[in-house]
C-alpha cells in the first residue's frame, strides 16, 4: 500500500463533478483496499482514504481535486433530510450522522465547516458486530457479562477500535444474559438485534436531544445495562457513576492511553472540592479498565491489537484509586502493565519494526534500551 505523499492510487469512476452518485463514489473508494477505515473529503485535495493508519490519496480521471461544491454536495447527500443535523451544522459548525449503503457498508460521519466550506470525515463501520476472536480480545473479558453493576471503561487513542470492543462486549452480554440493554450513541454504529437480551439503541439528536437527557431517562427505563458511546464531561461521568451505584452495569469509552490517564481524566473532570469523594466512588464502582492500541505490522498485513486489562482489586488499580503513583507503591507491574512487554515481544517475533515499537511504547527510552541490549 502506498503511503501518504506518494503517487495517488487511480480508480475508474466518472468524477463527482460530472454527476457520479455519492453511493457509487463511496463504493469505489471502499474497493481500493479491504482495510479502508476512514474516508476524507476536503476542498482542494484529492479523495483520501486511511489504510492501516496511513492516509492515501486517490485520484479519479478528470477530477484532480475536490472543489467546495463537490464537498458540499457530498455533505448534503449524507445528511439527507435530517433536520436536527442540518440545524446543528448551521448553528455549531459541525454535525454527526450515520449513513448506510444497503448490503455494502455503514459509516459514522462527521461534517464540519472550515474556511467557509464543508469537509467530511467518514469512519467505516463493519456491517457485522465483531466478536472476541475477530478483535483478538482476551477471552476472560467474557466474564464482564456476569457483572450485575459497576463501571467498565474501554480506553485508547482515537482510531484504536474502542467502539468495536464496546460492541463485542455488548454482543457477549446480549448472547448470554436475559436482561435489558440501553445504548446511547452519537451516532449509532453497530446494530444489535435482540438475542437473549432486549436491546434498545438511542441515537443523539434523532432519538434524544442530548446524552445527559438520555442517561437521566435511562434510569427510569428499567435497564440492567447502559452503554454510553463516550464519557465526555463531568455531567456524563457523574450520571455514569450514579447509574453504577444504583445497580446498573455501565459500559463506556474514554480517549485515554492507559489506566492511570483514565483515572486522572475521570477524577480531574470534577472540581477540586469533589475529587476526593469522586475517587472513592470510582474506586468502589470501577470493575474493569480495558486499554487498547492498534499497531501497524511490519508488512502490509493490517494492524495488530494490544490490550491491557486492569480489574477491580488489582494492585495497580487499587494504587491509582488511592492516588498513589504505581512505581512508588512498590508494586510489581510487569504482569499488570504489559503494553511495552507485548510490544517488545512483537519486535522480537518480527511482526512490527523497532521504529514502530518506539512510537507506540508507553516508556520509549526504557524499551529502546531493552531492544538495544538484546541486539548485542
Amino acid at each position: 500500500m502506498a503511503a501518504a505523499g506518494t503517487a495517488p492510487i487511480q480508480i475508474s469512476l466518472d468524477p463527482i463533478s460530472a454527476g457520479a452518485g455519492t453511493d457509487d463514489l463511496l463504493a469505489a473508494l471502499l474497493r481500493v483496499n479491504p482495510r479502508v477505515s476512514d474516508l476524507i473529503f476536503s476542498p482542494g485535495r484529492k479523495f483520501q482514504i486511511q489504510v492501516n493508519g496511513e492516509f492515501v490519496p486517490v485520484a479519479m480521471p478528470g477530477a484532480p481535486s475536490l472543489t467546495a461544491d463537490d464537498t458540499r454536495r457530498i455533505a448534503s447527500d449524507l445528511i439527507g433530510n435530517n433536520k436536527a443535523a442540518i440545524s446543528m451544522l448551521r448553528e455549531q459548525g459541525y454535525c454527526d450522522v450515520s449513513y448506510a449503503i444497503p448490503g455494502l457498508a455503514r459509516f459514522r460521519v462527521n461534517i464540519f465547516i472550515q474556511r467557509g466550506s464543508c469537509a467530511v470525515v467518514m469512519r467505516v463501520i463493519p456491517t457485522v458486530v465483531p466478536n472476541f476472536k475477530a478483535l483478538g480480545l482476551p477471552e476472560h473479558l467474557q466474564g464482564i457479562a456476569g457483572f450485575h453493576d459497576g463501571l467498565v471503561l474501554v480506553t485508547g487513542p482515537r482510531g484504536s477500535g474502542k467502539s468495536s470492543t464496546l460492541a463485542a462486549l455488548l454482543d457477549c452480554i446480549n448472547e448470554t444474559k436475559i436482561c435489558h440493554i440501553i445504548t446511547i450513541e452519537d451516532p449509532i454504529e453497530f446494530l444489535h438485534n435482540h438475542k437473549r437480551a432486549t436491546v434498545h439503541q438511542r441515537e443523539l439528536h434523532s432519538d434524544t436531544p442530548s446524552v445527559v437527557h438520555a442517561m437521566r431517562a435511562a434510569l427510569r427505563q428499567a435497564p440492567n445495562v447502559i452503554a454510553v458511546g463516550e464519557l465526555k464531561d463531568c455531567e456524563t461521568m457523574e450520571l455514569a457513576l450514579e447509574a453504577a451505584e444504583t445497580g446498573h452495569l455501565v459500559l463506556s469509552t474514554l480517549n485515554t492511553l492507559n489506566a492511570q490517564q483514565t483515572v486522572e481524566r475521570f477524577v480531574g473532570a470534577f472540581s477540586a472540592a469533589e475529587q476526593s469523594a469522586v475517587r472513592d466512588r470510582l474506586g468502589r464502582m470501577l470493575r474493569c479498565v480495558i486499554s487498547q492500541r492498534l499497531i501497524p505490522r511490519k508488512s502490509d498485513e493490517g494492524r495488530v491489537a494490544l490490550f491491557e486489562v486492569l480489574n477491580a482489586g488489582s494492585g495497580v488499580l487499587s494504587s491509582l484509586m488511592e492516588n498513589r503513583t504505581v512505581n512508588s507503591a512498590g508494586i510489581d507491574t510487569s504482569r499488570e502493565l504489559s503494553f511495552d512487554t507485548e510490544i517488545e515481544e512483537l519486535v522480537r517475533a518480527g511482526i512490527i519494526s523497532s521504529e514502530t515499537a518506539l512510537m507506540y511504547a508507553t516508556n520509549a527510552p526504557a524499551l529502546s534500551k531493552k531492544l538495544a541490549a538484546s541486539a548485542k
